[in-house]
């Protein structure tokens, strides 16, 4: 292992009071529900067909999608999800895109939901055949989605996300955001699996992205929330910038993108719901005024963070070079500070289970973590790695994310050059890292 590291902990001036904005209204489709579309499992959260893409299923959340979208769809293929909510609780359906092929009725491809305990149908859906509103509110928490196709030319398939009622203001898992004023917070929840769907994001999290990115994709990226669950993100639409810079964060990579009119901030901060709140830069945050529309940002912040000083460095071994000239170089486990210039620290090259050790001091609240490789001489750097902390040096335990299940890998570096950071959801609590 030969890398830099760096870890910080996120200011946080108020925890969220929860406010949402409901962004889509419209009738519904309803129909009766045709024989043989629940899936042939009763378990919750699950998927069975050839034609199904991209799934993340949650009880609280998720995002689904046809194979191959945004490509063709194939033929002769289908999908069946099921969908469970929690109990006292009911589905929303955002419909982030609907592309099957036209046919009378939609016999030869559709969407088609239902409730299999009530027997109601939504749908069946095609081109010929939309969607009458963007969101799907039903009465139900169980809710089968089932996915068919015959022969075809055309059609990029659907794409679709959901969440329950506790989270109305959720935003699709495609471009298209509210259009608050500039400076205005407002606040969206993003279902889980938002991080796969197709589409780009510009920018990073210091300067913000641009507007026209995925804003839910962008907010994994920005570390605000875990792709795995989702969550309710905060920003504002602000003045756009002449270039974003692209970075590599939290599994994605963002692009370079050029002048934008605007751009997104992600915000920590109070929400109070069907408020607004202008912000002049510089200023000391004004209390809220009751504006009708969107939920303001008090104590407004952007997500940025503290550096966290390390008092002390370890490893389980360090590379003693002697390089081509005769000279010694030691790649010492101090060498692991981001703020060193030159070679980093690195293992002995036999090390099969290399470890490098973080003493922060005191416990300290641990949000995330940013990686470097070393360039000097060597093109060296770590792909992946694990992470462990502990309050006393002496009993470990894993970081096992905001799914609790597994020892969570976090990606790295893909050369010696770029900063890579990667977010603690939840974060960790601890004095030693590892």
């Amino acid at each position: 292992s030969h890398q830099k590291v760096m870890l910080w902990m996120r200011k946080t001036f108020a925890e969220a009071a929860g406010a949402q904005v409901l962004f889509w209204g419209g009738s519904h489709q309803w129909g009766k529900l045709r024989q043989g579309t629940a899936c042939q499992s009763r378990l919750p959260g699950v998927s069975a067909g050839s034609g199904c893409g991209h799934t993340l299923l949650t009880p609280h959340s998720g995002t689904l999608s046809s194979k191959n979208y945004p490509g063709t769809y194939p033929n002769h293929t289908m999908c069946c999800w099921r969908l469970q909510a929690p109990p006292g609780t009911s589905l929303l359906l955002a419909f982030g895109d609907v592309d099957l092929e036209p046919s009378e009725h939609c016999a030869h491809s559709s969407l088609l939901l239902a409730d299999p305990q009530t027997g109601t149908a939504y749908g069946p859906y095609c081109r010929n055949s939309v969607p009458s509103a963007p969101l799907l509110v039903t009465n139900s928490s169980t809710v089968t989605v089932l996915f068919n196709s015959t022969s075809h030319r055309s059609g990029r398939g659907l794409l679709l996300s959901y969440a329950t009622s506790q989270h109305p203001g959720m935003g699709a898992a495609s471009p298209g955001i509210p259009d608050p004023p500039l400076t205005m917070c407002f606040s969206v929840y993003c279902p889980a699996g938002c991080k796969d769907v197709h589409g780009d994001i510009w920018g990073n999290p210091s300067q913000g992205y641009r507007d026209t990115s995925v804003l839910c994709k962008a907010a994994v990226h920005a570390g605000v929330i875990a792709d795995e669950l989702g969550g309710q993100v905060t920003l504002s639409r602000e003045k756009g910038i002449t270039l974003y810079e692209s970075a590599f964060a939290n599994g994605l990579h963002s692009k370079r993108g050029s002048l934008s009119e605007k751009r997104l901030i992600f915000h920590k901060g109070i929400f109070f719901p069907g408020m607004i709140l202008a912000v002049k830069p510089g200023a000391t945050p004004m209390c809220p005024v009751g504006v009708l529309g969107f939920p303001v940002c008090c104590l407004l912040s952007p997500a940025c963070d503290d550096v966290l000083e390390v008092v002390a460095f370890n490893a389980s071994s360090w590379w003693h070079e002697v390089d081509v000239l005769g000279q010694d170089r030691a790649w010492v486990a101090e060498r692991a500070a981001l703020s060193i210039t030159g070679h980093s620290w690195a293992a002995e090259p036999s090390a099969k289970a290399a470890w490098l050790e973080l003493d922060l001091g005191t416990r300290r609240n641990v949000t995330g973590i940013i990686t470097k490789g070393s360039s000097e001489q060597h093109d060296y750097y770590v792909t992946s790695y694990h992470v462990s902390s502990s309050r006393d040096g002496k009993n470990w335990r894993p970081y096992r994310g905001s799914n609790g299940q597994e020892d969570k890998v976090f990606e790295g570096n893909a050369d010696s050059q770029g900063e890579v950071s990667n977010a603690f959801i939840p974060p960790m609590v601890a004095r030693y890292i590892r």
